[in-house]
């Protein structure tokens, strides 16, 4: 082999292993609805990206952009779906006006919650649903983090019956909003940096996010009179990270692999690290003056029929969402057969 052709074979090669290393080492851009500074939400997307790019050796990163960084947060959905950005990472229920069954699987009221939801979700075709919902938008979601069961918000006026609920306005999301709506309450759904001022300027008179944790990083105590119990409207919500279907496909078998993989584990860090302070901090609240309180049996009584009927509405005007509602019924049903067995009694 001459020198020349040799040397045209060397700088081949190194050109050749260069346009490889893409199709192995990649950066995965990922516009989060959250700001990263967020307690458990935005903490639970950095983590995954660290994890993520622990297991795989750095040959996949993940860039975690804030909230509103790249596009509005209600717009991320549709930006990874139209390929403007590769990634998203979401709360299922806010695609629910445009694909019913998300809300469903984002928060389902009166539902399973923790372990129930998660062996659903693994193990009871919940995630073939999910996928099967996303596929004609081109967005591949891979659930990544179960948020624990939450309170049922903060009230500026006292809940003694159903009735109390009529004319006031709820910062509340997914099928709650559709369950107090039957009940007089007009809801809004606000991103979570805008409660305190709706919350302070009076254009709501109660509001739900998230745990006392992050309750009080936002301020509402400062602005929430009565804190109600127990959250009806979400034992249990799904977290996904959303990644367009082209640039899924991109990736490699392993590559893929790590991401499910490195999310299942932040699904069971979601599970245990939310809880375990929660206690504690309700106490503290109750110290500053707090005023925790339990909705009446006759509220919540109103509030099951009103899901009963939301449900049962939903189902009838998706397919999709009929299947899925009953699967989870389904798979609750079996669960509970065994845990009469098992657990034991009062």
């Amino acid at each position: 082999m001459s020198k020349s052709t040799k040397a045209l074979a060397i700088t081949m090669a190194i050109c050749g292993a260069t346009a490889l290393t893409p199709a192995y080492a990649k950066t995965l851009e990922v516009q989060s609805v959250y700001p990263n500074n967020m307690l458990y939400q935005g903490e639970s997307s950095l983590r995954f990206a660290e994890q993520l790019e622990a297991v795989t050796g750095g040959d996949l990163k993940v860039k975690v952009f804030s909230a509103n960084e790249l596009v509005p947060s209600f717009e991320v959905f549709d930006a990874v779906s139209s390929g403007a950005i590769e990634a998203g990472w979401d709360w299922t229920s806010y695609w629910g006006s445009k694909i019913p069954v998300a809300n469903l699987i984002g928060a389902m009221p009166f539902g399973p919650q923790g372990e129930v939801f998660v062996g659903w979700m693994y193990q009871g075709g919940g995630l073939e649903l999910l996928r099967e919902a996303y596929a004609p938008y081109d967005v591949v979601p891979v659930p990544c983090h179960l948020t624990a069961p939450e309170p049922g918000g903060w009230f500026n006026v006292e809940i003694n019956e159903p009735g109390d609920l009529k004319g006031l306005s709820m910062r509340i999301g997914g099928l709650g909003a559709k369950v107090v709506e039957k009940l007089g309450v007009t809801p809004l759904l606000i991103p979570g940096g805008e409660v305190y001022l709706a919350l302070e300027r009076g254009r709501i008179d109660a509001a739900e996010f998230s745990h006392p944790s992050l309750d009080r990083q936002l301020g509402l105590p400062e602005v929430g009179k009565y804190y109600y119990f127990p959250g009806w409207h979400q034992p249990g919500s799904w977290n996904s990270l959303l990644v367009n279907k082209t640039t899924w496909e991109g990736l490699t078998d392993a590559q893929r692999a790590a991401i499910e993989t490195t999310c299942q584990a932040n699904v069971l860090w979601s599970l245990y690290a939310i809880n375990a302070l929660q206690g504690d901090i309700l106490v503290e609240l109750e110290k500053e003056g707090v005023e925790v309180r339990e909705f009446p049996e006759t509220v919540m009584a109103a509030l099951k029929t009103a899901t009963d009927e939301t449900l049962a509405e939903q189902a009838e005007q998706d397919e999709l969402f009929k299947r899925a509602l009953d699967s989870i019924n389904a798979y609750v049903a079996s669960v509970d057969v065994w845990n009469a067995k098992v657990l034991p009694r009062k």
